[in-house]
């Protein structure tokens, strides 16, 4: 397998010095919600209490970054992540609620395009929150496939809380998206939904919404998503730009059973956080 190159920022300058480069690196990077600098141990050197080696593994044998900008909110960071450009420009400074015009904008180049250009298989997996209408989607800003959510998790467990509103046509009108499989095509289908406009060049299959039950194995089927489309690269000899998001760092988060008390070795049994 080619070098595998992971970057949790500089994504923009990675871009484009793959273009001149010889042998073209994979690139993945991974970008969980609510983490701080201190929690990876490469950076933190043990002021949380635990370690992380295998991320410390990627930063001693590659580079790390300390000068950097974070933004407020998951929907600034990522917009500003993969455009290169702060969130006012973009006009992604905040969150939108489902079904809204808020939403990645096609004038918006992103670093999956860039790469797609020169030859690359790129792909999203995981936590979007780019908006949910089918203009906004990955498939359609330069990924080849995405599996993943929309929005934040506890926004999708909404419609089991004992007040949600019981009539169909609510959620129906009000509700989120279920998971996304979507994939990117060259035909223009011109199919429009009500709600979140017409589909486009895309295939979006919708698996179900993310239930709380789902929620505490759906990293798994995100990161096995992400696995498979990096074997089928390697087969079919592209190199491959993958866009890991996981959702289990949420301050909103569902646990399984095997996964509940994993921080208690290091902070104390209460730590769902932690775990997650």
């Amino acid at each position: 397998m080619k070098k595998l190159l992971a970057v949790a920022s500089a994504a923009l300058y990675l871009a484009s010095s793959v273009a001149f480069a010889k042998d073209k690196p994979n690139i993945l990077i991974i970008f969980p919600d609510d983490v701080g600098w201190q929690n990876v141990s490469a950076y933190g050197l043990g002021t949380m209490g635990y370690k992380t080696p295998n991320i410390d593994k990627l930063a001693h044998e590659g580079a790390m970054f300390t000068d950097h900008y974070a933004q407020p909110s998951c929907t600034a960071g990522r917009a500003a992540l993969i455009t290169g450009q702060y969130p006012i420009r973009s006009g992604m400074t905040t969150v939108g609620r489902p079904g809204a015009e808020l939403g990645l904008k096609a004038g918006s180049y992103t670093l999956a395009e860039v790469l797609k250009e020169q030859g690359y298989a790129t792909g999203q997996f995981g936590k979007n929150h780019l908006g949910d209408r089918n203009e906004h989607l990955p498939t359609v800003h330069g990924f080849d496939e995405f599996f993943g959510n929309l929005y934040h998790l506890n926004t999708q467990e909404e419609f089991e809380q004992r007040d949600y509103p019981k009539d169909p046509e609510f959620f129906k009108k009000y509700g989120t998206r279920g998971v996304l499989h979507t994939y990117a095509t060259n035909v223009d289908d011109k199919t429009v939904d009500p709600r979140f406009g017409k589909v486009g060049k895309q295939k979006i299959e919708d698996t179900g919404q993310l239930s709380r039950e789902r929620m505490k194995t759906v990293d798994k089927e995100f990161m096995d998503a992400s696995i498979d489309f990096i074997k089928r690269a390697k087969k079919a000899d592209k190199p491959f730009f993958v866009w890991f998001n996981p959702s289990r760092m949420h301050m909103y988060t569902r646990l399984s059973d095997e996964s509940r008390y994993l921080a208690e070795e290091y902070t104390t049994e209460h730590d769902l956080y932690g775990s997650g």
